[in-house]
């Protein structure tokens, strides 16, 4: 009996304005493609603003070269204006609220939000066409789609799901995935960052990123049936250093500012998870093959999956401070107290920074982080050489 054909999974992760990057590494591997290539994930996964590129990927799988220059010119034409309310009486009643209800208990019930990403919502219903889904689905081209939202009571990270054919629901230690038609709500909920943008409302539940308490990033991909899978980070720092090397450092001595802090608790929830869920499956990987031949590795649950990282090469917190001054000027006088605005705080900065100069500059990163990368994708791809690009 011949092996089954693998089926690729496509990952991506969360992180605001930073997942512009993600959207260079796929306009990489569309020029990797042959002409009129079909697209080459059945299996799509996304998390928080990695969600709404997953969905748009998906719900353009019919034209996956077509789809991927609508998703760099959508990043490409990116204003603050369009996903947050960046204009002075949109910022101050927004903080106004914040402080008055949430640190004063004054004033009525209002969502718990630093900012208001109501232009988002209208953004989304405005440029994607989910009904693109269902016919990939119903045509071969995509087997599921997945994003991962976090359950506010529950305190369960929830994976929607969109797929064909039998996919079982599956139930772990907090997260479960569920079949459902995805829409905006799932992506507004997927990508609302704590504290910083509303949680919305799935039927009886608030949720918010679904980054938040998500052990197992690359599960959902596995459990709707990816035998490999491509994982394209966000993480603020290179791939690659040694850990023995010795490290120069230079310490100020100073206080960390409320900037600087929240940047760290934003890396850990949107980073740290998925590079420790990495190493967990390349040491699962490492074991399988030290089991004695015919071992029945997928009854176990150690069957090898293999697994190909794209990462930045470049420290986005300072690609995020050299485009600081793109911010609108309420956002960068909001931000400034904070210290966001400072270099120490770029890590905040470097998610909330949904300006076209930064998205270009990330998406320019990815595409070449990715065809550093050409022989690596050809060979996990399947893709025989090809003409080269520039």
């Amino acid at each position: 009996m011949s092996p089954a054909e693998p089926v690729t999974g496509l990952i991506l992760s969360g992180g605001g304005a930073r997942a512009a990057y993600q959207v260079g590494v796929l306009a990489a591997i569309a020029e990797l493609l042959p002409a009129g290539a079909s697209n080459p994930f059945p299996v799509i996964v996304g998390t928080s603003a990695g969600a709404i590129n997953a969905v748009s990927l998906a719900s353009g799988a019919l034209d996956f070269t077509a789809a991927i220059e609508r998703l760099t010119a959508f990043w490409q034409g990116f204003r603050s204006h369009q996903v947050i309310r960046s204009d002075w009486p949109g910022v101050i009643r927004q903080a106004t609220r914040f402080v008055g209800h949430s640190l004063l208990g004054l004033g009525a019930q209002v969502p718990v939000a630093l900012l208001n990403s109501s232009p988002l919502r209208q953004l989304l219903n405005d440029k994607l066409q989910l009904s693109g889904i269902r016919q990939a689905i119903a045509q071969k081209h995509l087997k599921a789609v997945a994003v991962t939202a976090f359950g506010y009571e529950s305190g369960q990270a929830v994976t929607f799901y969109q797929g064909g054919g039998t996919i079982d629901a599956w139930l772990r230690h907090r997260r479960i995935g569920l079949p459902t038609e995805l829409t905006v709500e799932h992506l507004l909920a997927s990508s609302a960052i704590p504290l910083l943008f509303a949680p919305v409302r799935i039927g009886q539940e608030f949720f918010g990123d679904g980054a938040v308490r998500q052990s197992a990033p690359i599960s959902p991909a596995l459990h709707l049936g990816a035998s490999r899978v491509l994982v394209v980070g966000v993480s603020g720092n290179p791939r690659g250093i040694d850990p023995q090397a010795p490290q120069q450092r230079s310490y100020t001595g100073q206080q960390p500012t409320l900037a600087q802090i929240g940047g760290h608790m934003l890396n850990s929830t949107f980073i740290d998870s998925l590079e420790s869920d990495i190493e967990l499956l390349q040491r699962l990987n490492q074991f399988s093959h030290l089991l004695p031949s015919g071992t029945p590795v997928r009854t176990l649950g150690v069957a090898p999956v293999e697994v190909l990282v794209i990462a930045p090469s470049q420290p986005i917190d300072e690609i995020a401070a050299r485009h600081r001054q793109e911010l609108p000027a309420a956002l960068r006088l909001f931000l400034r107290g904070p210290g966001a605005t400072k270099t120490s705080g770029a890590g905040v900065l470097s998610y909330l920074l949904f300006e076209a100069g930064y998205c270009s500059e990330l998406i320019e990163l990815g595409r070449s982080d990715a065809l550093a990368k050409r022989d690596e994708l050809r060979r996990f791809l399947g893709l025989a050489a090809a003409v080269e690009t520039a």
